[in-house]
């Protein structure tokens, strides 16, 4: 099994290639990025971190082989590719500038990979999630079962912990399920939460979770206010979680950033519901029941994400 983690470089891109490399399921992992040149040198940081990382197998006992690259050739074959390329919003900065620029690096970098290897399965990281998915799947010609977007993991993940530490529970027995676009309107189930099959609302007020609920939807941005820039470690884990389960064949359930063609009455877009991951990428989309107002949330969220892309053809 061999891995390309593009954007390795970076803290989440690197996250994503040491989290796949301690599991030890793969081959390889090859980490991409580019080379920087600064005062007259060359710099090469996906090649450099690699290195590090693999010098850390005889501690956390790991046999997956990290190789650090520029040259998009030594990721042929690839069975899955993760991309987390892009740039951060920077001062002065507008939407449309981030977007554009953004839409171009996910697409060249898409068609590297394709050339390469021609039947692999891409996870996006890349944000604006569910637009860079959208750019992924086009710019790849591949199925929509094999183009997905990392999102929905990482806000759960994110949601539980809250309730863990709210609770002073594990997050081991909270599950949870969030749907729509990755961002504000995204939206937690509480119906769906529960604590060892426990509705959690057994063990938690109404003013409380929807507290919880809000924080979990600015939970980046939380983040971005402590650190000064987004965080890595939640989503580089995040990722690591949808590959493995993509190459053991898991069968695992998980909230992804999927290609609708009808679900939950919307179409032609990439939101955030929950899949069966397995061999191949996406077996199926598991359309469950939602009420009138969960619907009503889902749909408003879908709409947030068209008008992205709506700003997407503009650009393009």
């Amino acid at each position: 099994m061999k891995i390309t983690v593009v954007g390795a470089g970076g803290n989440v891109g690197s996250t994503v290639a040491l989290t796949i490399a301690q599991r030890d399921f793969a081959k390889e992992v090859i980490a991409v990025d580019l080379e920087i040149k600064k005062d007259d040198k060359s710099f090469y940081p996906s090649v450099g971190r690699a290195l590090d990382q693999w010098q850390t197998s005889p501690i956390f006992n790991f046999d997956t082989r990290v190789k650090g690259t520029v040259d998009y050739k030594d990721t042929a074959n690839s069975d899955i590719c993760v991309i987390t390329a892009g740039l951060p919003r920077k001062p002065g900065m507008s939407r449309d500038d981030l977007l554009s620029a953004n839409m171009n690096i996910v697409k060249s970098v898409t068609e590297k990979l394709v050339e390469h290897s021609p039947n692999t399965i891409i996870v996006v990281v890349s944000n604006p999630l569910d637009l860079m998915t959208y750019v992924a799947y086009k710019a790849s010609g591949l199925p929509a079962s094999q183009v997905m977007g990392m999102a929905g993991i990482l806000d759960t993940a994110r949601y539980r912990a809250f309730l863990a530490e709210e609770l002073n529970l594990s997050p081991k027995d909270i599950q949870a399920l969030i749907l729509g676009g990755h961002g504000d309107t995204m939206v937690p189930l509480p119906r769906y939460t529960t604590v060892s099959g426990i509705p959690v609302t057994h063990f938690i007020g109404k003013e409380k979770l929807d507290e919880i609920i809000q924080r979990t939807k600015v939970g980046g941005g939380e983040l971005v206010g402590l650190m000064g820039t987004s965080a890595w470690y939640a989503p580089g884990a995040a990722a690591a979680q949808m590959v493995e389960a993509i190459a053991l064949d898991q069968n695992r359930v998980f909230p992804c950033a999927a290609w609708l063609e009808g679900q939950f009455g919307l179409k032609d877009m990439y939101v955030g519901v929950p899949v069966r991951l397995g061999k191949g990428g996406i077996k199926e989309i598991v359309e469950i029941d939602l009420n009138d107002e969960e619907k009503a949330l889902l749909h408003e969220s879908a709409e947030h994400v068209r008008k992205g892309l709506e700003d997407l053809e503009r650009l393009a």
